[in-house]
């Protein structure tokens, strides 16, 4: 499959960019998508909820009432969990969400999410740009030459630029990623894929 080139401002260079049968025209496993996105959603999360148990509470363990005669239910002490100001029986505690994926099931799955992408014509190849300062507005301007400033765009830079993350990170449907933090959780959230010439030439 080849893609037209174009450049900053939206413009067809004239030459064409290859887009490798074996990652972008596979026939996609929705089933490695799903456990790809599963874990990377699952590691994003901290784990650090806690809630105090009985044992955890300061108050006395003094028996509040008597056990029997009292014609109500029997009591311990002020800590229990159905009174107010009690523990918590059984909340939550910190624990580790990390999931576990096979290397061949994650590029299996990257390569399907770009397949997908491919498919729906939402990839685009860009000339490698440079930005000289970090200005938000020049950014918008690049988004609405490529016709992305309406879309939830994900662009793939080959070198980290610090000027075009800082220019794009205000703008809440654009990120910025280099190619070696593609992932197919970001893949498959985006609308359209913006790769610069550079970053494709390092993906394939």
């Amino acid at each position: 499959m080849k893609v037209a080139v174009v450049n900053k401002e939206g413009e067809d260079t004239g030459r064409k960019a290859e887009l490798k049968k074996t990652i972008f025209e596979i026939e996609p496993n929705d089933h490695a998508i799903y456990l790809d996105v599963t874990q990377y959603m699952a590691n994003q999360r901290q784990g650090t909820h806690k809630t105090k148990e009985r044992g955890e509470i300061t108050g006395s363990r003094r028996k509040i009432k008597r056990q029997k005669g009292t014609g109500t239910a029997r009591s311990g002490d002020i800590k229990s969990p159905i009174l107010r100001g009690g523990g918590r029986a059984f909340g939550p505690a910190p624990r580790d969400y990390d999931k576990k994926v096979n290397k061949k099931v994650k590029q299996l799955a990257r390569k399907s999410a770009l397949s997908y992408k491919a498919r729906e014509k939402n990839v685009i190849v860009v000339e490698d740009f440079q930005m000289e300062v970090p200005k938000t507005r020049e950014f918008a301007e690049i988004a609405r030459n490529l016709k992305i400033d309406d879309k939830r765009s994900l662009m793939v830079l080959g070198d980290p630029d610090r000027n075009i993350y800082l220019a794009s990170r205000n703008l809440q449907d654009s990120k910025i990623i280099g190619v070696a933090d593609l992932n197919t959780y970001d893949i498959m959230h985006a609308s359209v894929v913006v790769f610069t010439e550079n970053s494709l030439k390092s993906l394939q």
